[in-house]
């Protein structure tokens, strides 16, 4: 898809041709996490009015009551007139999204999103409901939560662990997740008053949600959202969809835990699906370069097995292969407003957003010209 954007909130133009991988980086505040909640707009307008209507939420033909209703109260002054959206060369009218009203959540979804703001679907280890949230908040909010309260309250009805599951991901899959983030531990449901509550369990020592460790309460909605995506059994993911937008998966995580959320994307990729995330993590970028020089040195698989101290199995060559097969994008959502592409990553290249990637590396690059200039000074040696 080639979108283009125009005089939109904070971003005053950004053209953006989806790749397999895509990412956006940037300074808070430029607009990220705007853009890929307006690609979603446009790609499930349908399944996003079926939603608000599943809960008495009817905004009439009010378009820009149900944009501010769409991406958050006080969100009104992302559109003006001079506001320009473009799809594949076509520009999007809003009020021609909503042709054909009433079609079901399942009939046409074509992006799941994962947003930022994900450990709020969590409360005290209670899943929330759509409704459980103020109308003004931001729908991708909501929608997730829902998901992730339905998917509890389901498919997970008649299982106390939710990980690890034998017939969720495969061994080496749990085995990362496992090593990375819960240490020991199993993510289970403890019944609390009839309700079912997300806790830690190891032997008989059980951990309540706000006893956690900062990286734990922001991956286990990031895990039950990727269990979503990747159904238990046979059935690899959900036909419908094509893309998936996670936000800022990095929060509270150590480089150790990002290489692990890294293979889960390759694992995604491997299954279907279209990738957009957003970040603030060098080490994310980090993996897309080193894939990319991997990719146009023409390395084999052995190369991304150790580039992510992967063992040697057929499952693992087949990420590897897929990795080195698929494309990738980076976008750098620059403070005054617009959009560059510096998918190149190249630490060589003339342009500064491209050689610091999007200023992800900036600060490092100072601390080592300044210590450099120090020590060079001082005649000593470190």
């Amino acid at each position: 898809m080639h979108l283009i954007v125009e005089n939109f909130g904070p971003v005053q133009r950004a053209e953006i041709r989806l790749a397999d991988f895509t990412v956006s980086v940037g300074p808070q505040a430029t607009g990220k996490s705007l853009v890929w909640q307006l690609l979603k707009l446009l790609l499930d307008a349908q399944t996003i009015d079926a939603e608000l209507r599943r809960f008495n939420i009817d905004w009439g033909k009010d378009i820009a009551g149900f944009l501010e209703l769409y991406f958050g109260e006080g969100m009104q002054h992302l559109f003006s007139d001079s506001t320009i959206v473009k799809r594949d060369g076509q520009v999007v009218k809003f009020d021609k999204l909503f042709d054909h009203r009433g079609r079901s959540r399942e009939d046409c979804e074509e992006m799941f999103y994962i947003p930022a703001q994900r450990v709020m679907a969590v409360r005290d280890g209670l899943t929330r409901t759509f409704a459980d949230y103020r109308t003004g908040d931001p729908f991708v909010i909501r929608d997730f939560s829902d998901k992730l309260h339905r998917l509890v309250q389901t498919e997970f009805a008649r299982t106390e662990r939710l990980f690890p599951q034998s017939n969720r991901l495969n061994h080496l899959m749990r085995r990362l997740i496992g090593d990375a983030f819960f240490r020991g531990f199993s993510l289970q449901l403890s019944k609390d008053k009839f309700q079912k509550k997300l806790v830690l369990k190891r032997d008989e020592v059980q951990l309540p949600f706000m006893a956690w460790s900062a990286g734990q309460p922001e991956f286990s909605p990031l895990l039950l959202g990727l269990y979503w995506l990747m159904p238990a059994g046979k059935v690899s993911r959900r036909d419908d969809l094509g893309s998936v937008v996670i936000e800022e998966p990095e929060m509270g995580l150590h480089p150790k835990a990002i290489s692990a959320f890294m293979v889960l994307v390759l694992e995604l990729m491997r299954r279907g699906y279209r990738v957009c995330l957003s970040t603030h993590s060098p080490h994310i970028l980090d993996v897309v370069w080193g894939l990319q020089v991997l990719k146009s040195c023409a390395a084999t698989n052995k190369e991304v097995l150790r580039m992510f101290s992967l063992p040697s199995n057929p499952k693992t060559k087949d990420i590897a292969d897929l990795a080195l097969k698929k494309n990738y994008r980076v976008y750098y959502f620059k403070p005054d407003g617009l959009v560059s592409d510096i998918s190149s990553l190249d630490p060589g290249a003339a342009e500064a957003e491209t050689a610091g990637w999007g200023g992800l590396t900036e600060f490092t690059s100072t601390i080592g010209d300044v210590v450099a200039e120090v020590v060079s000074r001082s005649g000593t040696t470190q």
